[in-house]
């Protein structure tokens, strides 16, 4: 007789089925996470690196509360009437008498030329109308206008120029202007973001932003402005951003908006500004002063190699090796001997030549300065008193049989330009070939060049000079071109073509 024993099954509800199920798994997830995490302990070099930019920066509030305070600058250059003279010459006679036969000309079509005008930025200092602006947004106007965010004209007195700093200190009657906040440029670092405000081709209050990318730099036109050590980005500045600000994110104005290096004659990834702390020094001086006073040592120096500073036992390259001097400078009569190497001034150290210019400039006239130099396998230090900063001759020099047998015109076949002397004695860019490097590098006719090749150019004799012997060193490597356009400067680089030709 079989027994049959009841077995016993307990009911499971699905929930809790579920819940044994998970019960099971999750010791195997852990497993699994642990694993993965001890990989990741031990692997610390192969992590991902801390993200330093969590979003890209909003500056809706930094333009809001500043744009008011940027203004639109133009340079009123006045013209005479034109002459009868003039007017036969140019073939504007004979087109007055198409119209009117052998009847006078009208009064009311005798009209003189339309002024010239230079059109630019700046900002407000104070709330009592002191304006800051680029001397080259002014230069040579005979009437300055102001225009503000709120559309308000006014004619501003020139209260000072710092043409070697291209610093111009304007004053406008007026009252509760907003002025901006002023930064410390001394503080700007490379990387950090950059905003500015300005008028470019007339458009005002625009904004653009980039990122601080040098600083210190001395650019190909230091024989105009050797003290300055620009601020370099590449935030966009065009023709009318002179003499805007540039802002860092709080909102405080760090350098003026100056010069931008281009090839085509618009914004080319480069813009240099000049630090608002060398700004408010030369505005203090104008206002105190009516000028600006420098420094002046009187010596001529030049960037250490690396053969030097091996020679001199210095860790690396870096001071200001003496050249020359000049004649009856401090410099001349201290105990400085060509050949030694300047490598600080009052604890400020010197990395390259253009260095030793910017510190002394900044530094007034009696001052009392100690130089730590390199004198073969000693450093000294020597004491010197600067003296003023020699004025430019007013008079002009007798010119030289060189100088009277300089050609008005030279044409340069390896670029396909030809070079003229202005009615100032400037030299401009005449005729282009419009398929010739020049033409091609955005060069156009009208252009002042100012410098080529870092030197200065003042007749068309010496520019071709410097190009033939550029051409015959360099071949077809690039030249650099410093012009200035419509109270714009920029740079143009074209190659080299050949050799070239000279036509008296």
């Amino acid at each position: 007789m079989k027994t049959s024993i009841p077995i016993s099954v307990p009911l499971i509800s699905p929930t809790e089925r579920l819940c044994r199920l998970v019960g099971r798994a999750v010791p195997a997830m852990l497993v699994v996470v642990g694993m993965l995490l001890l990989a990741a302990c031990g692997d610390e070099e192969s992590a991902p690196p801390t993200e330093q930019v969590s979003g890209l920066p909003d500056f809706t509030v930094l333009v809001e509360r500043n744009a008011p305070s940027v203004v639109n600058v133009t340079g009123v250059q006045s013209l005479p009437a034109v002459s009868e003279e003039d007017a036969s010459s140019s073939g504007m006679d004979e087109w007055y008498r198409g119209l009117f036969g052998e009847r006078d000309v009208p009064a009311e079509f005798q009209v003189p030329r339309l002024p010239q005008e230079n059109d630019g930025s700046g900002f407000i200092l104070t709330a009592d109308g002191y304006i800051a602006t680029n001397a080259h947004v002014i230069a040579d106007a005979s009437k300055v206008f102001v225009r503000t965010a709120d559309g308000r004209e006014m004619e501003a007195e020139v209260m000072g120029i710092d043409e070697i700093g291209d610093i111009a200190l304007l004053k406008v009657e007026a009252d509760e202007l907003p002025p901006v906040s002023l930064g410390d440029s001394d503080d700007v670092r490379a990387g950090q973001w950059a905003v500015a405000i300005g008028s470019p081709y007339g458009f005002d209050q625009t904004v653009t932003a980039g990122v601080i990318s040098g600083l210190g730099r001395t650019l190909p036109s230091e024989s105009k402005q050797p003290y300055v050590p620009f601020i370099q980005s590449d935030v966009a500045i065009n023709p009318g951003n002179s003499g805007g600000p540039l802002f860092n994110v709080r909102g405080q104005v760090i350098g003026i908006n100056a010069q931008i290096f281009t090839e085509s004659g618009a914004f080319n990834g480069i813009s240099f500004a000049i630090p608002i702390n060398y700004v408010v020094d030369v505005i203090t001086q104008i206002k105190r002063h009516g000028e600006v006073r420098r420094g002046f040592l009187g010596v001529e120096v030049r960037s250490v190699g690396r053969d030097l500073a091996k020679h001199l036992g210095l860790v690396r390259p870096y001071g200001a090796e003496v050249v020359g001097f000049v004649d009856s400078s401090p410099a001349a009569e201290s105990g400085l001997d060509v050949g030694d190497v300047i490598l600080s001034v009052n604890g400020v150290q010197i990395n390259e030549g253009a260095d030793l210019t910017k510190v002394l400039g900044a530094l007034p006239p009696e001052s009392d300065v100690r130089l730590e130099v390199r004198s073969g396998d000693a450093t000294d230090e020597i004491e010197v008193r600067l003296s003023a900063l020699p004025e430019q001759p007013v008079e002009e020099p007798e010119p030289s049989i060189d100088e009277i047998d300089e050609p008005e015109l030279v044409v340069i076949e390896t670029l396909g330009l030809i070079l003229r002397r202005g009615e100032d004695g400037e030299v401009r860019i005449g005729e282009l070939d419009p398929k010739g490097p020049a033409a091609a590098s955005g060069l156009q006719p009208g252009d002042e060049v100012v410098s080529i090749d870092q030197h200065q150019i003042d007749s068309p004799g010496e520019a071709y000079r410097i190009l033939a012997k550029l051409a015959h060193t360099r071949g077809n490597e690039l030249v650099l071109f410093l012009v200035s356009r419509d109270g714009e400067r920029r740079f143009f680089m074209p190659a080299f073509s050949g050799n070239p030709h000279r036509s008296d």
